[in-house]
Formats: structure tokens, C-alpha cells, sequence
């Protein structure tokens, strides 16, 4: 049984043409839905950044907090105005005579100028 078929008319053309357009163009529509939802910058993303964020804004913070330490001790062995008690403390540490009885107590942290 052969079937032979007949040559498409050019509203025959036209549809199929249509329907393999609307085809393509619903393949695309899912293809970035699915981007959106579970790709690299999608929904399912959000959580992952959120907290990598999370993570960087705390390290940032620690660091912070550690220049102003620096910066603090910076200020108090300026040479034109050198705190005289950081000056022994440093001096006593490097130079390896601080007795074991010994105890040296932190100067406070001074508030920022604003």
C-alpha cells in the first residue's frame, strides 16, 4: 500500500511554516524560563549569593576592625608624638625583656573622630 502524497498548497506551506515558528518560538520561551529559574543567575541562585555575600560583608567587617587596630598603633608610635607606654611595650617585646610575672594591659580604643 503506497500512499502518495500530495504536493502542499501554499496555505499548506504557510501553516506548517507557521507551526514550526511558534514551535521555535515556545522552545525559546522555555529555554529562558528554565534560564531564569535554575540558571547560573536564576532563583535557585539567590540563596548561594545571598550567603556568599553574607560571608564577604562579615569578612569585611573583621577586617575593618583590624586596620583600626593598626591604624591605632600606627598613631601611637608616631614618631613626633610617640605614646611612651606603646613605646615600651614594643620596645620590651622586640628586645625580649618582659618577665614571665609580667602582665601588659591593652591601652582602650580611642572613638574615631567623625
Amino acid at each position: 500500500m503506497n500512499i502518495a502524497r500530495k504536493p502542499l498548497s501554499k496555505q499548506g506551506r504557510a501553516a506548517r511554516r507557521e507551526r514550526i515558528t511558534q514551535g521555535l518560538a515556545l522552545a525559546a520561551l522555555l529555554l529562558m524560563g528554565g534560564m531564569a529559574i535554575a540558571g547560573p543567575s536564576g532563583i535557585f541562585a539567590w540563596s548561594d549569593a545571598s550567603n556568599a555575600l553574607a560571608q564577604r560583608e562579615a569578612r569585611i567587617a573583621k577586617l575593618q576592625m583590624h586596620r583600626d587596630d593598626l591604624r591605632q598603633r600606627v598613631e601611637a608610635l608616631d614618631p613626633d608624638n610617640a605614646d611612651p607606654d606603646m613605646v615600651v611595650e614594643m620596645m620590651r617585646r622586640n628586645l625580649n625583656v618582659v618577665h614571665p610575672d609580667e602582665v601588659i594591659l591593652p591601652k582602650p580604643k580611642a572613638e574615631p573622630a567623625r
